[in-house]
């Protein structure tokens, strides 16, 4: 399991039944993965230091399946409260030549479609839902605009993405505070060998964090994201879910 941090301003301490697993766990930040037996956990994060009995969001029985590569997310609601989403990523393998796309809205910002070369990619985006393709590895020119419109929010950008690697993207923070941001997890090893063998490691090792975002596809994305709140203040879109 992997833990990303995406409550704007606020640093935490995060504990795993009672016992604290990482000390002031800064936001934008990407930790573990941490290897644990499948079942139900109580998870908390409180604020540096504080007790876990008066915690800033508790999830006292998140379930952790068998087999599984999650990662769990602190984030802003769409009204803008704490909580806590858990998402199973996908770590089947990846066509020869391919590399996997993930979108998830964990931002306090009304629905948005994600455009790739100018055609919608993922439609309706809305907290805290998820949207993914398998996309042809190299580049693509990305732009999100508000769901159900031509209204670019921000963009064109060209993405770069790397054949047999998984890009899961996150947007966080707030469009009203204008915090917006993104925070980026990688998953590496899942490409077929052109036989159709498996290559790689299965996709366990994950990477993240501030760092890679201007590197890579992180750039365009960032862009992309960040400044949202300019144009998302907007009303809200009915939801679709995926």
């Amino acid at each position: 399991m992997s833990v990303v941090h995406g409550i704007p301003g606020q640093p935490v301490d995060v504990y795993v039944n009672g016992k604290k697993t990482l000390s002031n766990f800064q936001p934008t930040k990407v930790a573990g993965p941490l290897s644990l037996p499948a079942g139900s956990y109580d998870v908390a994060l409180t604020k540096p230091g504080g007790s876990v009995d008066s915690p800033i969001i508790e999830n006292k029985s998140l379930a952790v399946p068998g087999g599984k590569n999650l990662s769990l997310v602190a984030h802003l609601t769409a009204d803008g409260k704490p909580a806590l989403t858990p998402f199973v990523n996908d770590t089947s393998m990846i066509k020869p030549g391919m590399a996997r796309l993930v979108v998830r809205h964990t931002a306090a910002a009304p629905a948005v479609d994600v455009r790739a070369d100018g055609k919608v990619a993922f439609a309706d985006l809305t907290n805290p839902k998820q949207a993914s393709a398998d996309l042809p590895a190299g580049s693509v020119k990305a732009d999100v605009v508000l769901a159900g419109t031509n209204t670019v929010a921000i963009g064109p950008q060209t993405l770069n993405l790397q054949a047999g690697t998984e890009t899961i993207v996150y947007a966080i923070g707030s469009a009203k505070d204008k915090s917006l941001a993104l925070v980026a997890q990688n998953l590496t090893g899942l490409g077929e060998a052109p036989g159709g063998m498996p290559a790689g490691t299965g996709g366990q090792a994950a990477s993240g964090g501030s760092g890679w975002w201007f590197a890579g596809a992180g750039a365009g994305l960032v862009l992309l994201i960040v400044g949202m709140a300019l144009m998302l203040s907007r009303r809200p879109h009915p939801v679709s879910r995926h």
